[in-house]
């Protein structure tokens, strides 16, 4: 099921469109015999009020503007994009690489871009985005038999199961020999720009589906779990009460109160000037540098997700992937060595743009744009205070997802990680990135709790994008070494 294509309105009539009261209800009812789905919960995240997310489209015009455009085109507005309105530019550079990716003129059908895209979702057991790309799959012209399983695909699909598994949980053990068999397969065979689209492909649902759960995000009402025909429980409220949250609360964790968290933000912000002088007055050498970030990495090793215990993913799920049981795991686990990745030797910069943008032009540049805006995106505020630079702390956020990945910044002191981000932070970061199926409303809650819902969207940002550019560094790496 998908919604009709609206005439344009503003965003604050669309969002609206199905949230009708009961009088419309049985209007529809009685003279077009139709069933009105209603949605299910309150709002696109479990974790955010929902008048907080529409206060940002009615208040910002330029977010208002952008989700105007991607309903236009696609009939639709999906929670995912609801959600980035928090940071309409990043929404902006989002939205224009996700289309090009999946409808714009490229190397791969879009039925494959699709199917690509449930795979890699699947793999973090997403049904949101699975669900969505199904229904996108099938418009396109995809054949319904390829959804009862990935053995029901093309071999050429089913041999992209391996690349998926690894650049999903354990990127590091990515190898030119893996690249070599996808584009040495025969009749089954991936030519380079094919392989470079699906990788991109694979590194950015991979790191939605972190978005997806480290925001709450819930079904759409056209997906599965999205609505209900039932009628509403009978009580004091109307239904578009009831639709539009007002019946039940649902609120940030203020029930915490502001005891235990005071001054939070002020020990953070008085760190970040501690360091900034003890930067200006002295500087580590090259060896004390690489101490300092081999201790990081071995501290991340000892940060456990929210569950150590591997959940079994559902049929509907699993069906899209193999080997279900394979997760992430640590470097040093079993006896495993991996040697640091040197940003120095192989970077984004240096070598991935340029590689990309060779085989699937244009879609470095937009990539490199989308990493360039989470990455310098900033207010200068944190939370209640205004004209604060907060690079360092972005800066730390950033570095200390790629230490997990073994990927080392020569210039970057790793001591200041552990003054910036404290152990909640860094559990809700392990858990997002490397399990985001994992990730709970009260972890979401724990970290930065004196911090706006829009500033920890904005961490979650960050988060994917700093994922998914380790996963193409190890990816782009292994290409171009069986390239040479």
């Amino acid at each position: 099921m998908r919604l009709a294509v609206a005439p344009r309105k503003s965003v604050e009539d669309n969002s609206y469109l199905l949230k009708i009261c009961s009088h419309c209800e049985r209007l529809s009812k009685k003279d077009l015999g139709v069933r009105i789905p209603r949605p299910l919960g309150n709002g696109p995240s479990r974790f955010i009020p929902e008048k907080e997310i529409l206060k940002v489209s009615k208040v910002d015009t330029r977010t208002q503007s952008i989700l105007e455009d991607a309903f236009a085109a696609l009939g639709r507005l999906d929670n995912i994009s609801v959600v980035m309105g928090f940071h309409p530019q990043y929404l902006e550079s989002f939205l224009r690489t996700q289309h090009y990716l999946l409808q714009m003129d490229g190397p791969l059908s879009l039925h494959y871009r699709h199917y690509i895209g449930i795979m890699a979702a699947a793999r973090h057991q997403c049904s949101y985005l699975v669900n969505l790309h199904v229904n996108d799959f099938l418009q396109v012209g995809g054949d319904p038999k390829w959804l009862n399983g990935l053995s029901d695909a093309p071999r050429k699909l089913q041999q992209l199961g391996e690349l998926n598994k690894i650049l999903a949980h354990r990127p590091w053990l990515l190898t030119k020999e893996h690249i070599e068999c996808l584009l040495k397969a025969e009749e089954h065979s991936w030519s380079l720009a094919e392989l470079i689209h699906a990788v991109v492909l694979l590194t950015h649902y991979h790191s939605l589906a972190s978005f997806t759960f480290g925001c709450g995000i819930t079904p759409d009402i056209h997906c599965e779990g999205g609505h209900t025909f039932r009628p509403p429980s009978l009580s004091q409220y109307c239904v578009c009460d009831i639709a539009n949250g007002n019946g039940h609360a649902n609120h940030h964790d203020d029930l915490l109160g502001d005891q235990d968290v005071c001054g939070e933000v002020e020990v953070l912000m008085e760190r970040m000037k501690q360091l900034q002088e003890c930067r200006d007055d002295e500087e580590a050498d090259q060896e004390e540098m690489a101490t300092r970030f081999e201790r990081e990495k071995t501290e991340s090793m000892l940060v456990a997700t929210a569950d150590e215990d591997d959940g079994v993913p559902s049929r509907d799920v699993s069906r899209h992937f193999e080997d279900p049981s394979y997760g992430y795991k640590d470097f040093s686990r079993r006896g495993e060595h991996v040697p640091t990745f040197r940003v120095q030797d192989y970077s984004w910069e240096d070598h991935g743009f340029s590689l990309v943008n060779r085989l699937y032009p244009d879609v470095g540049q937009m990539l490199d744009e989308k990493f360039q805006m989470a990455y310098n995106l900033t207010y200068n505020t944190m939370a209640t205070h205004k004209d604060v630079d907060t690079s360092m702390l972005r800066r730390a956020i950033w570095n200390y997802i790629h230490c997990m990945f073994g990927i080392r910044y020569d210039d970057y002191d790793y001591g200041e990680i552990n003054q910036l981000l404290d152990r909640s932070f860094k559990i809700y970061i392990k858990t997002m990135v490397c399990s985001p199926e994992k990730t709970t409303k009260r972890m979401y809650e724990s970290f930065w709790r004196q911090f706006q819902h829009s500033e920890k969207v904005h961490v979650n940002l960050l988060l994917m994008e700093a994922r998914m550019q380790a996963e193409l560094l190890y990816a782009l790496r292994a290409i171009t070494r069986y390239m040479t």
